[in-house]
């Protein structure tokens, strides 16, 4: 693949969750060199202040913001988009992904499978508090960062949601890259007509420290992701195609890898059950979208 291109996003305001580091910084960075104002949000502080330090070092004072949040907490993302919503007037880009995989079962501070609170509900949270803030922004544009994993599950397993019975870190993960890419594809139907794009891709295998719960096995998937993995930059590209070209300006309810769109699996096309998947996930967050 070629490099991005650069466009001009001046006067343009992007939140790129989980780019402290990694393929959401790379973002970040590149969104910003097109003239951007980049919301850097992360929970970890110091790496959330040396992410915004080397970006304004590189772009200047007004190039970007941070704020700290962990997004597996809820309070915690009301807390961000309260600040959002009265720091900012407008929104014009906003790019979930945060993503966690955790080798043994674990939960949130609310109770919840922590890759179900991070991936999914973060996700669905987030968008639905800034929503207003991107309506006034219109044309706006949301990105959803799913996987390729989400082919390896058949479905979304409401008798058990949170694999409290038989917890699998895999399937997990993929799991919840499944419902990345159903929550983007009810959003697009809901949003219809209001000039809010939103879109779901996959970054590529990524030399990443998500690989760093695979048990025995992690030394050799971090061997093959060093071999064969593309780099935090490479893994960055779509994400910043769709947030920046006009040639998807108008382009809606898709999947993409490598700047490209795909189709994704079949069970991700269910309607019957993303809208089941939507209710759940009002129930689990207790926030009811506006559309």
């Amino acid at each position: 693949m070629n490099p991005p291109q650069n466009h001009d996003l001046s006067g343009k305001t992007c939140l790129i969750t989980g780019s402290s580091r990694g393929i959401g910084y790379e973002t970040a960075v590149s969104l910003a060199r097109m003239g951007a104002h980049m919301i850097i949000v992360s929970h970890n502080l110091e790496r959330s202040k040396a992410a915004h330090q080397r970006i304004i070092n590189e772009f200047g004072e007004q190039a970007a913001h941070y704020y700290v949040a962990n997004l597996s907490v809820q309070d915690q993302i009301h807390q961000l988009a309260d600040g959002i919503l009265r720091d900012y007037d407008r929104l014009d880009v906003l790019v979930n992904n945060v993503g966690g995989w955790y080798r043994n079962f674990k939960q949130s501070a609310d109770g919840i499978e922590m890759t179900l609170a991070v991936n999914h509900l973060s996700y669905f949270l987030l968008t639905g508090r800034l929503l207003p803030l991107l309506e006034k922004s219109t044309p706006a544009r949301i990105i959803n960062v799913s996987s390729d994993a989400h082919r390896q599950v058949s479905g979304i397993r409401f008798d058990d949601l949170q694999f409290q019975q038989r917890y699998r870190a895999f399937a997990v993960y993929a799991h919840s890259k499944l419902a990345n890419i159903m929550f983007t594809y009810e959003l697009d139907r809901r949003l219809n007509g209001s000039g809010i794009t939103v879109n779901t891709l996959h970054p590529g295998f990524v030399k990443s420290e998500l690989y760093r719960h695979f048990g025995i096995a992690t030394p050799i998937v971090n061997l093959a992701a060093g071999v064969f993995g593309k780099n935090a930059e490479q893994g960055a590209e779509t994400s910043i195609y769709l947030a920046s070209s006009p040639d998807v300006a108008d382009i809606s309810g898709k999947y993409f890898a490598d700047r490209k769109p795909q189709e994704s699996s079949p069970a991700s096309y269910d309607e019957a059950e993303a809208k089941r998947l939507w209710a759940v996930s009002e129930e689990l967050t207790g926030f009811i979208y506006p559309i």
